[in-house]
């Protein structure tokens, strides 16, 4: 049976705020009078008037015991009884004749083979998506409530739920298991065999949990999901069975144990056994791709921090050079200057000649050679250029291939395991992984920008464009003295990294997954949306035709440009800069001290209370509680509800 707890099922509250007392339960002068004329006695009229409050408020004849006694004594003090007056009735024909009363008096026809028909209807509908017997009870009595039908007690809505949800699940188990051949369910049976010495089955392998992101987890995740996969097709098994269903059956197989499997109907356990691991295919899917993208980022990061080690390392040799060059240009500016002028003799002009420009140029040679000899010679100096030069920029992708190797192995797996499709026009990343994939086994350094494969028995050419990489990534995927071939390393590094960006960014899907899935598989198609055009464009008064629709929205578009332009020299707060409009953001006025000093009375009156009281006492007041609690199937392991919390 379902917890009424967890079901929207209308009851008293524990303690019932006397507004609701006053707003629900309190009779008016017309019920008042209608009571008077048709009971005999004060408890008749008592018992009369708390059923029609009961019924106004619930939708359903409570028994009178259940009534909560402070909404019995809040009916009595408007009539002005006294606390002697009791209500209950003597006969049960009495409490029938009540009953008939108050459906007259509401207007309300008692039918129950019609509430039953309005309900049952409503679940049967709910079914195919919906598996919680709490959720289907909810539609029904959302149904019923619709319907203004009196609703039946909580054990007949029960039952029907449980007879309707055993019918359709059965027809469930019954066709995912006449699609499994003996093969499939030998090998799903091996999943229940438990190993005498560990105590273990494959079946709660099932079950493990991805662990950090290191090469070697990635590589155990990676095996788990090709075991996951290896034990048959479960989009075939499951098809047309709803996604919600599966997901439900997959969480109660994720609760059970290999004892509680065994104790099912085959069709049920094969069912189970089917929905696990198809979610879990899908789940190890989305940790795989995670796993991948992290791993690219770290192999990024160790690229960076390589490059700062570098950089520090070369500090010193940078700062050399840059003092040997000021030597060498200290060397050629004395070579350049002229030499002091000799004392002019007696009658003798003044100054001499300048030195033609081969002395000077000599002269300068030989400065700046003596400088570089002096700086530990020109080889020397030559190889510490080079050394320091080639990590000088910010471009640390050359240095990504080393960290890199490692993981390759990996990585070359994760293509293999996964399938992986375009969310957009845009296939060029999508085409590099097919052309890294083809040369998957060359070990030389370079490979050609061209490769042959062979897809459907015929050869094919794959042409590389790396028209997606950017400027950082071409430079060094080429070699000018190997023109017409690329750095294979590298190359392969590029591709996996913008697969990891395309992968972050939704461009690319992984087909099976859940957080990496192609979203817009999940969109309604145009076949689907054509007939719900016309209501929806009424809806939103919009024209139908697209012609109009153009013109409606244009017109649209220039009368609030045409505002806007109108209400600018007044707009103090939009402000136009490089020809594109941006708002200023506005500076906070300064609060007033009359609210100054009403937010410290506030504080002053307010009593300090902790988080944890509040809580207790809302749940005590609203019983909200109720509405949480275990997976389906554990109500009965903790019964009281707060405690489930």
């Amino acid at each position: 049976m379902a917890s009424i707890d967890r079901t929207a099922y209308p009851r008293f509250k524990r303690v019932v705020p006397a507004r609701e007392l006053a707003e629900a339960f309190t009779p008016t002068a017309e019920e008042v009078s209608w009571a008077d004329a048709r009971t005999q006695t004060q408890a008749n009229g008592l018992s009369l008037l708390v059923l029609l409050k009961s019924y106004q408020r619930l939708g359903y004849f409570p028994k009178l015991p259940d009534v909560p006694p402070v909404v019995v004594d809040h009916v009595r003090g408007v009539l002005g009884l006294g606390a002697e007056v009791l209500a209950g009735h003597d006969a049960e024909r009495t409490l029938s004749r009540h009953r008939e009363l108050v459906r007259e008096f509401l207007g309300v026809t008692y039918e129950p083979a019609k509430v039953a028909a309005i309900a049952e209807e409503a679940v049967r509908k709910a079914v195919a998506t919906k598996d919680n017997p709490a959720d289907l009870i909810n539609v029904a009595l959302e149904e019923l409530v619709r319907a203004r039908c009196e609703l039946p007690g909580f054990s007949t809505l029960d039952r029907m739920v449980t007879a309707v949800r055993t019918e359709f699940n059965t027809g469930l188990f019954a066709a995912v298991a006449g699609r499994l051949d003996h093969a499939d369910r030998a090998r799903l049976g091996r999943l229940l065999l438990v190993d005498p010495t560990t105590r273990r089955s494959d079946f709660d392998g099932l079950k493990a949990v991805a662990k950090a992101p290191s090469l070697g987890k990635f590589k155990a995740r990676l095996g788990y999901l090709q075991g996951l996969d290896a034990l048959g097709p479960t989009d075939r098994w499951l098809a047309g069975v709803p996604a919600a269903k599966v997901a439900h059956f997959a969480g109660e197989a994720r609760v059970a144990d290999v004892g509680d499997l065994r104790k099912v109907g085959e069709a049920k356990r094969l069912t189970m056994l089917a929905s696990l691991i198809h979610v879990c295919r899908a789940a190890a899917r989305d940790e795989v791709a995670t796993m991948f993208c992290k791993r690219m980022a770290t192999i990024h990061r160790k690229g960076r921090e390589q490059l700062e080690g570098l950089r520090e390392a070369h500090r010193a040799e940078t700062e050399r050079l840059t003092a040997v060059f000021g030597d060498v240009l200290s060397a050629v500016r004395e070579a350049l200057a002229a030499p002091e002028a000799e004392e002019p003799a007696a009658g003798v002009g003044a100054g001499t000649p300048d030195p033609p420009e081969g002395e000077v140029s000599e002269r300068a040679g030989r400065l700046v050679l003596k400088t570089l000899a002096g700086a530990g010679g020109l080889d020397a100096l030559s190889r510490t250029h080079e050394a320091v030069s080639a990590h000088h920029g910010n471009n640390y992708l050359p240095l990504l291939e080393g960290h890199y190797r490692s993981s390759r192995s990996a990585l070359f797996t994760l293509l293999d395991t996964v399938e992986l499709e375009a969310t957009s026009a845009d296939r060029a990343v999508l085409d590099a992984v097919e052309f890294i994939r083809a040369n998957r086994t060359r070990t030389g350094e370079f490979v050609d920008e061209q490769v042959t494969v062979e897809k459907d028995g015929r050869p094919v050419v794959l042409t590389l464009d790396e028209g997606f990489a950017g400027e950082g990534w071409r430079r060094i995927l080429r070699d000018a003295r190997h023109p017409g071939r690329l750095v294979r390393r590298h190359l392969e590094v590029c591709v996996f990294s913008y697969l990891a960006a395309e992968l972050r960014s939704g461009d690319i899907a992984v087909t099976g997954s859940d957080s990496y899935a192609n979203l817009h598989a999940q969109l309604m198609s145009w076949k689907e949306c054509a007939p719900l055009v016309d209501r929806y464009c009424g809806q939103a008064g919009i024209p139908v035709e697209a012609a109009a629709v153009v013109a409606f929205y244009r017109d649209q578009l220039t009368t609030a440009a045409a505002q806007v332009d109108a209400g600018y020299p007044g707009n103090t707060d939009l402000v136009l800069e490089g020809g594109r409009p941006q708002l200023k953001r506005r500076k906070g006025v300064d609060r007033r001290p009359s609210a100054l000093v009403l937010e410290t009375a506030v504080h002053e009156r307010l009593p300090e209370r902790a988080l944890l009281d509040i809580l207790i006492r809302t749940a005590y007041l609203l019983n909200w509680h109720r509405h949480f609690g275990p997976a389906s199937g554990s109500d009965r392991k903790i019964r009281d509800a707060l405690r489930r919390c």
